[in-house]
């Protein structure tokens, strides 16, 4: 399967773009607005190919962990890795949340800058996934927006306080 399915999200800060970048960088700023109306740790943040983004978000005590291992980075304009849940050891699992959802999602997010603002532009690909994951994420790309739109409010937030 060559055409498949891709979330994108995309948004403009009325934030120049090394803040943004920063909020998306930077554990105290990231697990600000990373997990909307939950609490979120941030165990690892190693910004470099092969270094990993190592989450944990507990709300109503339920535990979620996730991995993220990067495989681009290039300050302050693109961020690429592969996105997956995991267990409390940082091992790659299927998704507790999500029955059938794929293992590793590839996440790109760009950032670019015009005339003091800055538009953030992030897919979600899944990531060498069975038919039957493809499809998965497929019917769910709708609902996306959800979490990613709220986490962008925060963002936004933080984006105005930062500049105040």
């Amino acid at each position: 399967m060559t055409d498949l399915p891709t979330y994108v999200l995309q948004r403009t800060f009325d934030a120049p773009r090394d803040l943004v970048w920063k909020a998306w960088t930077e554990p105290e700023l990231l697990r600000r607005w990373y997990g909307p109306n939950v609490e979120t740790t941030i165990h690892r943040l190693d910004l470099k190919p092969g270094g990993l983004w190592l989450l944990e978000m507990n709300w109503g005590g339920n535990a979620n962990y996730q991995r993220a291992e990067y495989t681009e980075v290039a300050p302050p304009e693109r961020l690429v890795w592969l996105h997956s849940s995991a267990d409390a050891d940082w091992n790659v699992i299927p998704s507790p949340m999500k029955p059938g959802w794929p293992r590793a999602l590839l996440t790109t997010v760009t950032f670019e800058e015009q005339e003091g603002q800055t538009t953030v532009r992030l897919t979600w690909v899944p990531h060498e996934a069975s038919d039957a994951e493809i499809a998965t994420f497929a019917g769910a790309i709708a609902g996306l927006d959800r979490g990613w739109g709220a986490g962008m409010e925060l963002l936004a937030e933080i984006l105005v306080e930062l500049q105040a």
